[in-house]
């Protein structure tokens, strides 16, 4: 030992049942602060304050969801049924709109043979001979026209008449008029055009005409070996 020898400090321990009273204290005062500092936030500070019992409002606001959930669910199959009524009632529409037209087009058709029909009435059967009953002529697409006659053989018709129609349109295309003779020239199109009948024959079909070419009118005859036994014309 010398004078140069650090400092001594003598501690006096206490017993460990006094530090365990001690720390266990301690551990009291700390948990009773943070539970009185918890409650007064919550009783004073804004957006803390909690009304009711939480697990409460959770299981209201879970049967909120649930219903509103269900509620959707709803909806949405409503929306699909009205959009499978209106396809159903489109189409329905579209259907009614195609069968008027054709029935429209049909009743045409009724009331042209009704009037042919009264013309074969024995007062109207007028002189022997072959007539152009009904001829009409329309553009059905810019490179097509469409025909329908009606011949008739008056006077009984007591014997059976065998010819051809012959069908002429007269077009202006660029600029200059030309004059489109219909059957052409081969032997499937000229078979198109017999006629072969004792009371009376309709005929109708399509004409190709040259694209951009302008219908001026329409003329059909009524040939008998050659001959032109009636003819009639149309403008359009």
């Amino acid at each position: 030992m010398s004078i140069s020898a650090p400092k001594m400090t003598i501690k006096r321990h206490l017993p460990w049942p006094v530090m365990a009273l001690l720390w266990a204290l301690v551990i009291a005062v700390g948990a009773s602060a943070a539970v009185w500092t918890y409650k007064l936030g919550r009783n004073h500070l804004p957006g803390l304050e909690v009304s009711g019992d939480a697990g409460e409002q959770m299981d209201q606001l879970s049967e909120q969801v649930r219903k509103l959930t269900t509620e959707n669910e709803r909806l949405q199959s409503a929306s699909s049924a009205s959009q499978n009524e209106l396809k159903i009632a489109q189409t329905a529409q579209a259907q009614l709109a195609s069968q008027v037209k054709n029935l429209e087009a049909e009743n045409n058709r009724q009331k042209e043979d009704l009037a042919f029909f009264d013309s074969l009435l024995p007062t109207n059967l007028g002189a022997p001979g072959i007539t152009i009953q009904r001829f009409k002529a329309e553009q059905a697409a810019p490179d097509q026209l469409r025909y329908r006659v009606l011949v008739m053989q008056g006077g009984g018709g007591t014997q059976q008449f065998a010819g051809n129609l012959q069908l002429s349109v007269n077009i202006i295309q660029g600029g200059k008029s030309a004059i489109l003779n219909f059957p052409e020239g081969n032997a499937a199109d000229q078979a198109r055009y017999r006629l072969a009948f004792k009371y009376y024959q309709r005929v109708e079909g399509l004409l190709n005409i040259p694209e951009g070419a302008t219908i001026k009118s329409v003329a059909v005859r009524v040939l008998d070996r050659g001959q032109v036994r009636a003819q009639q014309s149309v403008d359009l």
